[in-house]
């Protein structure tokens, strides 16, 4: 990206002014290399979405921005209903509510080097991975529905984990006014036996070290110290979350006209937040959040399960859950008043500062876990919230390391095999169903992992808290 027409506020804050039919300016939070390393499309995008009726603030970009589905990966946008606000599908996008979860395992690193290949294969064999991947749960058609409504409470309630997991779950595991009957019959098909599943992608599960403490005082709040081993779990609402994003997208462009929406690109298909078609999206978006909690709440429950049986002195309590892939109503300080707000999150993560009523009391003097999974053979970071970052993205930060290369480019340059051997090289044991996943996936197709967090640190949208490092992962 061409920085010279950018205004610069500082080391890692950069405007484009609105212009046009721009209604307000777009922020992006990066360093200047960073910035130079995105896209084009990364800012034509940002700048498509300031132009939508109802927009607050600003558009904003994340540090490991790059191009997307109408929204930029990275991009982050609040709306307001009653100025005529608008929710946006490609705001969210297709795999609604993914996230990644961390659990403590009470373990250090040699407990788990002495049997890391037997902890792998029963990682793998023990959660189902891959593309279509399917488990050993059926839902019927009053069960999909419970669910939906229900959220990683229902899982709980169904044996999978405990009641004490759901304090460390964004909204508690439980998305309000989901709307089950919103979702379509195929979309509800499509989820029916993948209840419990990884799925691909970038999806993993991932066993790691922590190598770096670099906040003592919110580590320790945390209950994270140098040498510990936690697990990382990150997916999403599988088939039923692309579903209704397929779905509710194409309603979108086709009533666009009856709302008086012009649209600066068909991918940016929305609807106002009053109107039916706004609310039913609403009520099938928040049912597929339930979903996605449910299934980490279930691969939680998965994962204990191999742990029990290969290190039984594991205790596996959960850190923290947060989703990206969403729209959530929320109250912020805009020009110093309060308001309800619908905050769009496209691969970018909720960041709350310390003292948020949302966060759960043992958490609440450090600020919100904000979870930021690297590429497979990178590092990846637990970093907290800041007050800061209330003014300055609507309590938002990145989400991940960001791709640097299409999957196709990575396919060009990189075969799965030469991807495991040098990994294992280096002590990291991969185990997936698809050695083409593994090539799409290469660490060298994402950005560097630590200059983004490094450029969100020092943005003020989260503070760097630990930095883990991958001893297993199972990659979908």
């Amino acid at each position: 990206m061409d920085t010279t027409d950018l205004i610069r506020h500082g080391e890692c804050d950069w405007e484009v002014p609105a212009h046009g039919p721009m209604r307000v300016p777009v922020r992006i939070f990066a360093d200047e290399a960073l910035v130079r390393a995105m896209d084009d499309k990364v800012r034509e995008q940002a700048m498509n979405v300031a132009t939508l009726p109802g927009i607050v603030g600003a558009s904003h970009v994340m540090p490991d921005a790059h191009w997307g589905y109408g929204f930029p990966i990275g991009g982050v946008a609040a709306f307001d209903a009653d100025a005529g606000g608008v929710v946006c599908a490609g705001g969210v996008g297709f795999d609604v509510s993914c996230g990644v979860r961390c659990l403590h395992t009470g373990l250090a690193r040699a407990d788990v080097t002495a049997v890391q290949a037997r902890l792998a294969d029963a990682l793998y064999a023990g959660i189902p991975a891959g593309v279509g991947s399917t488990g050993a749960i059926r839902l019927n058609a009053q069960q999909m529905d419970e669910m939906l409504a229900g959220g990683a409470r229902w899982a709980v309630d169904r044996g999978w984990g405990s009641p004490a997991d759901l304090e460390r779950v964004e909204e508690r595991g439980h998305m309000l006014h989901a709307k089950p009957g919103e979702v379509s019959d195929r979309a509800k098909r499509r989820q029916r036996d993948e209840m419990g599943t990884l799925g691909s992608g970038n999806h993993y599960l991932e066993v790691q070290e922590v190598t770096d403490v670099h906040d003592e005082a919110i580590a320790a709040a945390f209950g994270l110290k140098r040498g510990d081993v936690v697990v990382m779990i990150h997916c999403g609402s599988r088939g039923l979350g692309h579903q209704i994003g397929t779905e509710f997208l194409r309603r979108m462009v086709e009533d666009a006209p009856a709302h008086g929406l012009v649209l600066p690109d068909r991918e940016l298909a929305c609807a106002p937040l009053t109107s039916g078609l706004g609310r039913a999206y609403l009520g099938a978006m928040r049912a597929a959040i339930n979903c996605a909690l449910a299934n980490r709440q279930i691969l939680t429950h998965l994962v204990r399960e191999v742990f029990a049986a290969v290190l039984p002195r594991a205790r596996m309590p959960v850190l923290y859950d947060v989703s990206h892939n969403t729209c959530k109503l929320e109250c912020h300080r805009v020009d110093g008043r309060w308001r309800e707000l619908y905050v769009h999150r496209k691969g970018a993560t909720r960041a709350f500062g310390p003292g948020h009523p949302d966060l759960p009391p043992a958490l609440r003097d450090a600020g919100q876990p904000v979870l930021i999974g690297g590429s497979m053979g990178t590092a990846s970071y637990v970093l907290a919230g800041t007050t800061a970052s209330e003014s300055l993205a609507f309590s938002s930060a990145c989400h991940g390391a960001g791709r640097a290369m299409s999957r196709q480019q990575a396919l060009k340059r990189w075969h799965g095999r030469q991807v495991v051997d040098a990994l294992a090289a280096r002590g990291i044991l991969i185990r997936s169903p698809s050695s083409r996943g593994i090539a799409e996936e290469a660490p060298g197709a994402y950005k560097d992992v630590a200059a983004v967090v490094d450029a969100a640190d020092r943005a003020g949208l989260a503070r760097k808290v630990a930095r883990v490092e991958p001893l297993v992962c199972v990659k979908g």
